[in-house]
C-alpha cells in the first residue's frame, strides 16, 4: 500500500480523514463545500461527524474536491473486527 492510500473499514474513520486531508490543503468547511458544488458547510460539519450519512454522490464529489480517489480491492486478512 503506498504512504498515501487509506483504508477505511468504518464510517468514523472515513469522516477523519476527509477532515484531515481538508485541513492539511487549509482549507476550511465552508472552502470545501464551495468547492465540492451543491453542499452547505453546515451539511459538510454534519458529514465530517457522521460519515454513515453520505450518499455516494456526495462522497465522490467531495473527494475530487480534495483530489483524492476512491480504490475498491480485495480486502486483505486481518484480525481486526469490523465496526459495520
Amino acid at each position: 500500500m503506498a504512504a498515501s492510500e487509506q483504508v477505511i473499514r468504518a464510517p468514523v474513520q472515513l469522516g477523519t480523514l476527509l477532515r484531515g486531508v481538508r485541513q492539511q490543503q487549509g482549507l476550511s468547511q465552508q472552502d470545501l463545500a464551495l468547492k465540492a458544488g451543491g453542499t452547505s458547510q453546515a451539511r459538510l460539519s454534519q458529514l465530517e461527524l457522521q460519515p454513515g450519512r453520505l450518499t455516494v454522490e456526495r462522497l465522490l464529489l467531495i473527494l475530487a474536491a480534495l483530489d483524492l480517489e476512491l480504490v475498491v480491492r480485495t480486502r486483505q486478512s486481518t484480525s481486526e473486527p469490523s465496526e459495520w
